[in-house]
């Protein structure tokens, strides 16, 4: 799978069944016949994610290896995995997101998805303009802190 990238905004339809874009489709082809997981997604803000089924195998893969005996590494398993859906596309393209889901992120109807390498959060839109009208004004230190010393791009090169 090469790199995802882009942002595409979609609506659900009555039933909170969603289209898949066009762009999306190019990118990964596979979705037709393995289908994809989603989940809840972690941070500050409410929002699904979703994965390829490969790429939800590698997270399974790593959580695995996890002691399940400590408790700190169950709650992290539970919380994880919990909610998590696979869903096939239909012969029309559309995937149909579950509800509990859907109430969990106050997704309405208008929905942002974003492309974050290997995986597509999926936004409530109002959510996500809000957020990203908060582009932090020191966004070029904020980089500098974040990569500047990593070799990808960094000073080091």
């Amino acid at each position: 799978m090469s790199y995802l990238t882009g942002e595409f905004e979609c609506k659900l339809d009555p039933k909170s069944r969603m289209m898949i874009p066009s762009g999306l489709k190019k990118k990964l082809p596979e979705v037709e016949t393995e289908g994809v997981v989603i989940n809840r997604g972690f941070g500050a803000k409410k929002h699904l994610v979703i994965f390829t089924k490969s790429q939800w195998d590698k997270k399974l893969d790593e959580l695995s290896k996890l002691n399940e005996y400590e408790e700190d590494n169950i709650k992290v398993i539970r919380y994880f995995t919990r909610g998590a859906t696979e869903l096939s596309p239909d012969a029309a393209g559309r995937v149909l997101l579950p509800k509990f889901l859907l109430e969990y992120a106050g997704i309405k109807n208008d929905i942002i998805l974003t492309c974050l390498i290997n995986k597509i959060e999926v936004w409530d839109s109002s959510t996500y303009n809000e957020m990203m009208d908060e582009e932090p004004d020191n966004f070029g230190p904020l980089m500098q802190k974040v990569l500047g010393n990593n070799k990808a791009g960094g000073k080091d090169e």
